[in-house]
């Protein structure tokens, strides 16, 4: 998991553009799909001086970029679409919070994908960033991943109505694929979450309590996650109200709808999630004063059964010069067989009343 860091004094301008995530030598690769209902077009390894010739207005054009680092090859796609500076600068900008952005024909969406790292508590995220203009779909991906797989796999068998549908509905597709990804990561967090609660049943190791505020952090950052992507999906719903934006069609609002719904649920989950973290810190806070209650509740019994026959043993060490018992021959076995039956008196009494 990535922290936002601030460098102090540090003065871009709007006109200058600069990659700041850590995938910096990473080979940016493009890929295209040109399609409609009745034919497909693939590109791979293609170039950006292929774009006049490839594109075709008349049909859906996906291009795919893996790795951003290259900051010619985002300006010429930008000069292409023109797109304004300030939208490249926030597909470069990896730091930037999840959000929505219509100007002029153009929308911008970007996203925050995240997944959980195999053997670690925390959690990948990558940005992924979306620009729609006139059936044309860019997407810019940080580094090559599976994320869109299926989706490609759909748009060559031509299975279900993903060919018979806009740019918008792609776009549609593949913000959902990217979302499935908070439920894979909010599932993994939840199955290490249960692990550290029955670990906490049986073991008061303070590095449970460390493992629980590491996870917390973790859906802490998945809600600050989700939050801004609820917002700008409730963005696109105003966009129907409002009529005046063409980009998408006014029948697939409804499965922007559905994705808003999904961030609801997320959320919700989340939230829960959170509550059960909670209750484990209260649980292991509760165990350790348990353990505690116990071992002084040991000690005070010791301490109890000894008090009297400390008392016995004080007395017969006082220099008194009259002292019948201790001239008498069976003095010294009298005292300590009633010290002895006193003691297993009190541990009857006390066990009888369930003191311990």
């Amino acid at each position: 998991m990535r922290k936002i860091k601030y460098k102090k004094g540090r003065k871009v301008q709007p006109t200058i553009l600069e990659y700041t995530g850590v995938h910096k030598h990473t080979k940016t690769e493009l890929q295209l799909f040109v399609y409609d209902a009745n034919d497909l077009t693939e590109y791979n390894e293609f170039k950006t001086e292929q774009l006049q010739k490839c594109f075709d207005s008349s049909k859906v054009n996906w291009l795919n970029v893996h790795g951003i680092n290259d900051i010619e090859t985002i300006k010429s796609i930008g000069d292409f679409l023109k797109v304004d500076n300030f939208m490249l600068g926030d597909i470069l900008n990896t730091t930037k919070r999840t959000k929505l952005d219509e100007y002029h024909d153009v929308l911008f969406f970007n996203i925050k994908s995240l997944l959980p790292i195999e053997n670690s508590d925390n959690i990948n995220m990558e940005q992924i960033s979306f620009l729609l203009k006139n059936g044309i779909l860019v997407s810019f991906q940080e580094k090559r991943s599976d994320f869109f797989t299926h989706i490609r796999e759909r748009i060559r068998t031509h299975s279900g109505i993903v060919r018979d549908k806009k740019a918008d509905y792609l776009l549609y597709l593949l913000l959902d694929a990217v979302m499935e990804n908070f439920y894979i990561t909010i599932e993994s967090e939840e199955d290490r979450v249960e692990d550290l609660i029955n670990l906490s049943k049986s073991n008061t190791n303070p590095e449970i309590l460390v493992q629980i505020e590491k996870h917390r952090d973790n859906f802490n950052f998945l809600k600050r996650s989700i939050i801004p992507l609820r917002d700008s999906l409730y963005s696109i719903k105003s966009m129907k109200d409002d009529n005046v934006f063409n980009a998408i069609e006014h029948d697939n609002y409804s499965f922007f709808a559905r994705l808003h719904q999904k961030c609801l649920e997320l959320l919700e989950q989340v939230e829960y999630d959170m509550t059960t973290l909670d209750s484990a810190s209260n649980f292991y806070f509760s165990s350790q004063n348990h353990k505690m209650n116990e071992v002084i509740k040991t000690l005070t019994v010791v301490s109890v059964f000894f008090m009297p026959l400390t008392f016995i043993v004080g007395i017969y060490g006082m220099n008194f010069d009259v002292m019948p018992e201790l001239r008498w021959k069976y003095g010294y076995f009298m005292i300590m067989g009633f010290m002895f039956f006193l003691l297993l008196g009190m541990i009857y009494y006390f066990k009888r009343k369930k003191w311990f």
